[in-house]
This record gives C-alpha cells, structure tokens and sequence, in this order.
C-alpha cells in the first residue's frame, strides 16, 4: 500500500466499463434533451416571427381599407374642406405602417419575404402620397368623379396587392403551426422515453457505485486487517525473535566457558541477564506501538547510533567485531514520526544482518537529507549476499528482508540492493522530500 494509495478507486475494468457506459447514457441523454429543448426554441421563435409578419401585413392592409373607406365616405359626402384636412393624417398613419412591415421583415433573407412584398411596400411609399395630393387637388376643384375614379382605380390596386401577401403570410403561418405541432408532437414522445430512460440510468449508476464502493471498502478492510498482521509478525521478528536469538548465543557461550572459566562464565550469563531485561523492556515497547503510534523523541541517526553499538556490544570482547559510525549529510529536517518509526524498523534490521551475517570489518549507515528527497544508506565490506537470496527475496524461513521489503513498500519508499560476494553489501531506501519531512 503507498503512502498516496489511489487503489481506493479502483474497481475493476468490467465495472469501469459499465460505469462509463451509464455516464455516457445520462450524458448523451441530457445533451439530447437540451439540444430537443433547442429545436423546440427556435421552432418558436420563427412561428412567432411569421405571426408578427402576418399581424404587420394585416395592419397594413386594415389601414389601407380603413383609408379607402373614409376617402369614400368624405368624396361621396362632397366634404372637400374635411378631406384636405384628414389626408395628411391619413398619409402619415400609412407611412408608418409600412415603415413598421419593413422593420418587421427586415431580420428576413430576401427569399423569405418575396419581390412582391418589397414593391408593394416600395408602391404605397412612393405612389401614396402623390395620389393623396391628386385626390386633394380634385377635390378642391370639385370634381368628385375624377376622385371616386382614382379611388376606384388607385387604391383597389394597392389593396389588392397587400390582400395577396396576408393570403400568402397566412399560408406560412399555417403551415408554420403544423409543423410546430408536429415537431412538439415528435419532442414529446422522445421526451417521455429519454426521462425515464435517464432516470433509470441515474439511479443504476448510483447503485453501481455504492455496490463499487461498499465493496472497496469492504475489501481495503479486509487488505488492513492483513497488513496490521504483517506489521505485528515484523514487529515480533525485529524485537522477540532477535533478541532470544542473541541470548541463545549468550547461553551458548555462558556454557561453552563453564568447564574451565566459571568466572567468565558467570560474566557471560550476567549479560544475558541484562539483556533479557532489555528483551523485556522491548517486548512491551513492541507492544504499546501495536496499541498506539510511537513518536520518537531522539533523531533516527541517535537510534541507529544506539543500535549499532549495542549490536557491537552483544558481541563481547570479540576482537573481530566490525568498526561502526553513523554518517549525516545535508541539514537536518524532521521526518514525520510514523515514517521515522519504519525508518527506523527498516535500519534496525539492516544492521543486524550486517552484524550477524556480513563477517564485515566496517559497517556504515548513512543518512542524507536532500531538498527533493530523503536517503538511508547501510553498507558494509563484508562477504555479501547470495544473488540466489537477492532474486528471491530472501531465505525459506527468513523473514528479514521480507519484512524490510514490506516496510519500504508500505511508506512508498523505493529500496535498491548492491551486493557482490567479498566485496560487500550496499542498500539505499529513498523517499521523496514531500513525504518524508514534516515540512
């Protein structure tokens, strides 16, 4: 397990598959109810467009009718005092009318709106008013039938014309609002199969990532129930098991020196004594950090400085014991307890293999502090490890380099070997800055 583990999110490529095939479907679903929804908008725009076009036309028309109505009512009445009075308004109130068509029209490509509509526009604008100053000019004069005859004449023609575009502008309003009901028509029933079918996907994919999630956890539970096993059988292995190890070996040498030298013997067992205290006063360490986490108050090269001496110890007056120092590069920086803890777990059991194993004369630990990474070295000039050993991981029943393995895996460190028989061992663990300083 990494320090940054995101196994959490994994949940196998078959349930991936699906998972995305569900996003998809509510995706695709809702970007096709948004672009229907699109559709459905700007097919009610242009059915509003043809209504306006067709209410401007009809205005247009009503007024042209409204004007010819009264025109006649005042040239049959012989009113020519009140007919010269009302033109003006009257012309006006149709020159804006047709400006308000041509606004109207204006958003239209000249194939929607038809060369007949512009002429006829162009006809009233131009034709109108000089046919309204002639009809006045008669008037005046008193010759009522010239008038009733350019009116006859004149304004059916004009009238006429707008008759045909509101005929034709409600024809597309027709055929408009067919269409718009028909694609209505069209949008909801898509509608009412895309809703459920995005809802049911909705709620299959919520399904499928509880059942995903519930599972990860179940399993992630289950991987610490195992890992907090394999930290209590290393904890066992780098406490218990090595010191009754080392005091086998006490034992060994108490009762080799019992024949001939009971006083060295005595000696001997004295410090087996002392050191089945410390093996006591470790058991219970080991088991108060299986209980809660261990926050060192000394600096990880004093522990290993501590460790190294007291593996030198357990060796007696042993003129071949290995000469031991702990070298620190770069400036110190505070590593995170927990890391320091395995750290440390990690350098203990380094150390006692090149104490017990290495037949070394000089054993180094070296401890670098850089900006972008931190680095444990433990090297050695002894005879080496077996390449069969280093290939499989250790040795049948050995469960040191195991552990060690389990240890840098678990903190996301990364662990290299260099070893040559006769020429020594070398092992480097290196953590990224990131995760091993506090800050």
């Amino acid at each position: 397990m990494r320090w940054r583990d995101t196994s959490y999110f994994d949940i196998g490529p078959g349930l991936t598959f699906i998972f995305a095939i569900l996003v998809a479907l509510i995706l695709g679903g809702n970007a096709f109810l948004i672009w229907e929804f699109h559709l459905a908008r700007a097919q009610t725009e242009s059915l509003t467009g043809v209504n306006q076009r067709f209410i401007a036309l009809l205005q247009l028309h009503d007024t042209l009718l409204s004007i010819h109505q009264r025109l006649d009512e005042l040239a049959r009445a012989k009113d020519a005092h009140r007919l010269v009075t009302e033109v003006e308004t009257m012309r006006r109130r149709l020159l804006e009318q047709t400006e308000k068509a041509r606004i109207i029209m204006r958003p239209l490509s000249d194939n929607r709106v038809g060369p007949a509509f512009a002429s006829t526009l162009e006809a009233i604008e131009v034709a109108v008013p000089s046919q309204f100053e002639a009809i006045s000019i008669l008037a005046m004069s008193g010759d009522w039938e010239a008038v009733r005859l350019r009116l006859a004449n004149d304004m059916r023609i004009l009238e006429a014309e707008t008759a045909v575009l509101v005929d034709n502008a409600d024809k597309e309003v027709g055929t408009e609002q067919s269409q718009a009901i028909s694609n209505m028509t069209k949008l909801q029933g898509r509608i009412l199969i895309i809703v459920p079918a995005t809802a049911i996907a909705t709620f299959v994919t919520a399904a499928v990532l509880g059942w995903a999630v519930t599972k990860r956890i179940m399993v992630l539970r289950l991987e610490e129930r195992l890992g907090e096993r394999a930290r209590i059988a290393r904890e066992l292995h780098d406490t218990l098991l090595q010191d009754f190890h080392g005091l086998l070996c006490k034992f060994q040498a108490a009762r080799n020196l019992l024949p001939g030298r009971p006083q060295n013997a005595i000696a001997a067992l004295d410090g087996a004594i002392k050191r089945a205290e410390q093996a006591i006063a470790e058991g219970r360490r080991a088991i108060e950090d299986l209980r809660s986490e261990r926050v060192y108050r000394e600096s990880l090269d004093q522990l290993l400085m501590s460790m190294g001496q007291e593996l030198a110890g357990s060796r007696g007056s042993d003129s071949n014991s290995p000469a031991f120092r702990v070298v620190v590069e770069g400036e110190r920086r505070n590593l995170r307890p927990a890391l320091q803890d395995d750290l440390y777990g990690v350098g203990r059991e380094l150390l006692r293999n090149a104490f017990r194993h290495a037949n070394a004369r000089h054993i180094e630990a070296e401890i670098r502090y850089y900006n972008h990474l931190f680095c444990l070295r433990v090297r050695d000039d002894g005879r080496g490890i077996d390449p069969t050993v280093l290939k499989e991981g250790g040795r049948a029943g050995h469960w040191g380099l195991p552990g060690i393995r389990e240890r840098a895996g678990r903190i996301g460190a990364r662990l290299d070997y260099w070893s040559e028989a006769g020429a020594g061992t070398e092992i480097e663990l290196t953590i990224p800055a990131a995760v091993a300083y506090e800050t």
